[in-house]
């Protein structure tokens, strides 16, 4: 065989393998590593607020594996859901930047430490339902007032609606507090020990859930929560259980993906609503709250 016959053949089964190493250096590139704390959870989107890239948008898919790792190097993890990716918690995500310059997450790690951090900030943030309840019974009570008024005195139609728009700015401020507009919420209550949602609360969730899919870049929060009634470890397993069941609910029947949704809180005995001294205190106070949250950026507010 000539010189010239080898050295092409050489030439010849050399090209693909370095089509390989530059196909390999290529894909390697294009791979990203950022940390950095959610700050926003949109439909199937979050955004990732990084010291060295600034805000990213996160993609989260089907295909995305979330991890909360322990141990100082990380070699204990397990896997979690999608809905454990809540606002305030920081992550390490990984993947490939789509033609949008969005972030596709192959994978999505956290510190259990810090999830437990980020349940406590969001039950920090979010208004206190004993708050929102007082509110709307004092508007029920000015919209009643307002009614008699129409009825009594047409002279007293400009008061009545200069009331009207008090109250409908009454409304916006207490819907609107923290980064998110609270635009339904279903409030379901749980027989002592029972952690089953019972079928008169099933509409009002389904009806939820109706609405909540119209609502663009809607996201769910469920937050359960016990009577005083017992030790301290079995109320956070009672409000954890049955917040996993209407979560659980939601998904099945209502048909809210995963995505969608916030990780279910469980709150244990706090942010009691009524007094735990009566028997009807106590029922009010065992319960699951279920919100429908936009992010006030998508809803231009």
């Amino acid at each position: 065989m000539t010189k010239t016959r080898m050295a092409g053949r050489a030439l010849f089964t050399a090209l693909p393998l370095a089509l390989l190493v530059l196909l390999r250096v290529t894909s390697v590139a294009q791979s990203v590593d950022i940390k950095g704390v959610i700050n926003g959870r949109s439909g199937a989107t979050m955004t990732v607020q990084s010291q060295e890239s600034g805000k990213v948008v996160v993609v989260l898919t089907d295909g995305t594996q979330v991890d909360e790792v322990e141990g100082g190097l990380h070699l204990r993890k397990k896997q979690m859901g999608l809905a454990a990716l809540m606002p305030g918690l920081p992550v390490e995500v990984k993947g490939i930047y789509n033609s949008q310059n969005q972030l596709l997450a192959d994978t999505v790690r956290f510190k259990g430490s810090d999830l437990k951090s980020a349940v406590d900030m969001q039950a920090s943030v979010a208004p206190a339902q004993q708050e929102i309840q007082a509110t709307q019974q004092k508007m029920a009570q000015q919209e009643s007032q307002i009614e008699q008024q129409k009825e009594q005195m047409a002279a007293a139609q400009a008061k009545i609606d200069a009331n009207k728009a008090a109250i409908a700015a009454a409304n916006k401020r207490f819907g609107e507090l923290g980064d998110y507009n609270i635009l339904g919420e279903v409030t379901v209550l749980f027989a002592n020990g029972k952690v089953t949602v019972e079928p008169q609360y099933k509409p009002q969730l389904l009806e939820l859930a109706q609405k909540a899919k119209t609502i663009t870049g809607y996201v769910v929060l469920v937050k359960g929560y016990a009577s005083a009634v017992g030790s301290a470890a079995l109320n956070q397993r009672l409000s954890t259980e049955r917040a996993d069941n209407v979560t659980d609910f939601l998904e099945q029947q209502g048909g809210i993906p995963l995505t969608n949704m916030l990780a279910p809180g469980a709150m244990g005995t706090s942010k009691q609503v009524a007094p735990d001294t009566t028997t009807e205190g106590q029922a009010e106070n065992r319960r699951v709250v279920v919100r429908i949250l936009q992010n006030k950026g998508i809803a231009g507010t």
